[in-house]
C-alpha cells in the first residue's frame, strides 16, 4: 500500500538522466595516449568490426558484476563480438571485496 503511494512520488524527485557527452576524434586520440585512457566499447555488429573500416585498438577488458556470472555472459559476448583480450574478475565485486 505504501509503495502504491510512493511510487508515483519518487518519479517526481528523481534526478533527469545526465546529457549524452560527446567527444571528437582528436579528444579521444588524445585521452587514449594517456594513463587513465578510457576503455573504447565497440558496439558493432562482428561483420562490422572486422570490415573495411576495422575499430579502434583498445585496451584490455575485465567485466565484472556481483558474482561472475553476468560478467562471463558478457564478456562471452564480447568474445563473440571478436574482442580478443577480455577476462573475468573471479568471484566480481563480492571477492574484490573480501580481498581488500
Amino acid at each position: 500500500m505504501l509503495a502504491d503511494i510512493l511510487g508515483p512520488l519518487g518519479r517526481l524527485f528523481r534526478k533527469p538522466p545526465p546529457e549524452t557527452r560527446w567527444v571528437d576524434v582528436a579528444e579521444l586520440r588524445r585521452r587514449l595516449a594517456a594513463p587513465d585512457a578510457p576503455l573504447v566499447l565497440d558496439v558493432r555488429g562482428a561483420d562490422e568490426f572486422d570490415g573495411p573500416l576495422g575499430h579502434i585498438d583498445g585496451r584490455p577488458v575485465v567485466c565484472v558484476c556481483l558474482t561472475d556470472k553476468r560478467s562471463s555472459a558478457a564478456a562471452a559476448a564480447l568474445a563473440a563480438c571478436g574482442l580478443a583480450d577480455v577476462a573475468v574478475l573471479r568471484g566480481g565485486m563480492k571477492a574484490w571485496r573480501e580481498v581488500s
